[in-house]
């Protein structure tokens, strides 16, 4: 992996995180969702419209990314309902890089060899560490959500990975995909909460606005980064989100900070640094 996209990775990871913060306004979560996702439409409308449409055969991709997408915001939501940032984050994205990386590997043929797989393996045990509870109390339905969120990220990393390398032009595909997510998930908050969803996010435009912002330049990066390297990587890199999540949940969140959780950022980091030095 060049330095160059290593280091985008890692900025897309902070900003993902961001954006997950944000969920935790005063909205129903899937109702933030809605508002982060159409901020994005907005904003990449005119980029898309000067790159134009893409191949026909992207639709297959971008369609199937938008109902992995919607299978991951309905789970991480779900989950957001039940606990704090501090446990839901670092599960969903945890358990994403071991199942990106043994797809990549088995079925896609990407070579990534024993120090590779060392460094995933201690960043996945890294995030579960900072996850697990206190005193081992654990809500058993968060912890089903957020693993099936981790599947869900699994699935969607891949599929936009290939997309993207089908597609050719990795902003094209992303333009693209961001253009036609928000409305549709603008159409499912609709579905589940009423037209009175609307009401409320008005009050919070500006930080949907940012989330916007960030949850576009964040993915686009990172199906720019699917295009120059192994995709089980790049999903693990970026899978170091929880380290910027785990500060935003104790400074700006206010959620108790654990010794578990300390751990589990040096085996992050230990994990990086083997991934690093791939």
């Amino acid at each position: 992996m060049e330095p160059s996209v290593f280091m985008a990775i890692i900025a897309a990871a902070a900003m993902h995180a961001g954006w997950n913060a944000l969920l935790k306004i005063r909205l129903d979560p899937f109702v933030a969702m809605a508002l982060i996702t159409g901020a994005s439409s907005v904003i990449v409308l005119p980029v898309a419209l000067a790159l134009g449409p893409p191949p026909p055969h992207a639709w297959a991709w971008i369609a199937g990314s938008i109902a992995v997408h919607l299978v991951y915001y309905l789970t991480l939501t779900g989950a957001y309902r039940r606990a704090d940032m501090g446990f839901v984050y670092p599960v969903a994205r945890g358990g994403s890089p071991l199942i990106t990386t043994l797809f990549s590997l088995v079925r896609l043929g990407e070579p990534i060899d024993a120090q590779g797989v060392a460094g995933v393996a201690l960043l996945a045990t890294g995030v579960f560490a900072i996850a697990w509870p206190r005193g081992g109390h654990l809500d058993r339905r968060a912890l089903v959500l957020a693993g099936a969120c981790a599947l869900s990220i699994a699935v969607y990393s891949i599929i936009d990975g290939t997309g993207a390398r089908a597609t050719g032009n990795p902003h094209l595909y992303a333009a693209w995909l961001f253009l036609a997510e928000g409305p549709i998930v603008l159409a499912v908050a609709l579905l589940r909460h009423g037209s009175g969803a609307l009401r409320p996010m008005l009050g919070f435009l500006g930080p949907g606005a940012a989330g916007g912002a960030m949850s576009l330049t964040a993915y686009w990066i990172t199906i720019w980064a699917m295009t120059k390297a192994p995709i089980g990587l790049v999903s693990a890199v970026r899978e170091s989100s929880v380290l910027f999540a785990a500060l935003i949940a104790v400074f700006l969140l206010k959620e108790p900070p654990r010794p578990s959780r300390l751990a589990g950022a040096a085996l992050i980091v230990a994990g990086l640094a083997l991934i690093k030095l791939h």
